[in-house]
């Protein structure tokens, strides 16, 4: 039997989220949760709410300059305030100290591009937040970056991978092979995985990593990137489903994060080329712009897999939230529409993960 596992839209909370809530007075009101049994966590808006941030980014001392708005002189901190509610009932606040109690003696691994970043560096500064003064390792390479909770063993990293399959240098080029996944030896040995990838698909001219594509025995010059990215992907869902154990390990996809250039339209502001003077989220529970034309892809490639794996579908909330970009406040300076400020919304992609965890 298939197990479609296409996000945690069904996610049974009733018993799992009663257990959290109970702590903040943010996440008392439960009238609407105890009359479902379920709950679609990724269907809601964005509220205002003067209890957030849920941490400083002066208190977390691995934000990178990418994402570090208010360091590099973001004034106006309206956008940290947003909480995301769903519709009938309440998302749990992140619970750090239950988290890495949870966890303790586990491997959690982010895999994907510089969007995975944004995510790992958001779930180490929660952690981080609620013990300042735990002993924390940091370990680099060309690959994969580690924070390790010392005492609690809990090892929180980041594998990087533009598209899961490979990149290989070879005498014609560098090859981007649809077919091939030489890195899953790592990835197998983990407890928790959430893999991302979209982003470098469409990258053209000097930012394009690779100078040929290969599937099977035929290499192309080029072909149509969303056919490669879905061939891609597939290739992700049959090594997860040939080398992935559930009950060792739980695998999560990073749902399509949307980039908001030349999107002004969309808003109703059809001169807008660029997320820097957003300073709101936009209204309602649906975006203007329809949906991202990689999540029916994602979809596809999920709903074919045998393996239980779970669609963290972050794409339609990270769309209303033009305003949550860098922008021109990071440490390059340059207009940037595509990543996340820290604090800030992958703060809430860290809360659906625990969520989803907790379940």
């Amino acid at each position: 039997m298939e197990c479609i596992c296409l996000s945690f839209g069904s996610l049974l909370l009733a018993l799992s989220v009663l257990s959290f809530v109970h702590a903040d007075e943010h996440y008392n009101n439960l009238t609407s949760l105890k009359a479902k049994t379920y709950c679609d966590m990724f269907q809601g808006s964005w509220v205002f709410d003067k209890a957030y941030p849920l941490y400083n980014w002066s208190s977390c001392p691995s934000i990178r300059k990418e994402f570090n708005c208010e360091k590099y002189g973001r004034v106006n901190d309206q956008y940290l305030k947003y909480r995301w509610q769903p519709i009938g009932c309440n998302l749990p606040r992140f619970n750090g100290e239950d988290f890495i109690r949870r966890f303790k003696g586990k491997k959690i691994m982010f895999i994907g591009d510089s969007l995975s970043l944004n995510f790992w560096q958001s779930l180490v500064c929660l952690l981080h937040a609620v013990m300042p003064q735990a002993n924390i390792i940091r370990e680099t390479n060309d690959t994969v970056s580690t924070f390790t909770f010392q005492e609690h063993e809990v090892s929180v990293m980041l594998f990087h991978s533009f598209y899961l399959v490979d990149v290989e240098n070879e005498s014609v080029g560098r090859v981007l092979k649809l077919n091939s996944i030489k890195n899953g030896d790592t990835w197998k040995n983990m407890d928790i995985l959430i893999f991302n990838t979209f982003q470098w698909w469409g990258r053209r001219g000097p930012k394009q990593p690779w100078d040929y594509i290969q599937e099977g025995k035929k290499t192309y010059k080029d072909m149509n990137r969303m056919i490669a990215f879905q061939k891609g992907l597939t290739t992700w869902a049959k090594w997860v489903d040939s080398e992935i154990h559930p009950e060792k390990t739980k695998v999560f996809f990073q749902g399509i994060s949307p980039s908001h250039y030349h999107s002004g339209k969309e808003w109703n502001k059809p001169g807008v080329t660029n997320c820097g003077k957003e300073t709101k989220p936009l209204k309602g529970s649906t975006y203007p712009g329809g949906t991202h034309p990689a999540t029916k892809i994602v979809r596809n490639v999920l709903s074919r897999m045998k393996r239980p794996v779970h669609l963290l579908d972050l794409t339609t909330l990270s769309q209303l939230r033009k305003d949550a970009h860098p922008s021109s406040y990071n440490g390059f300076k340059g207009m940037d529409c595509t990543h996340w400020c820290i604090p800030g919304l992958p703060d809430t992609w860290s809360q659906l993960l625990y969520a989803a965890l907790i379940q």
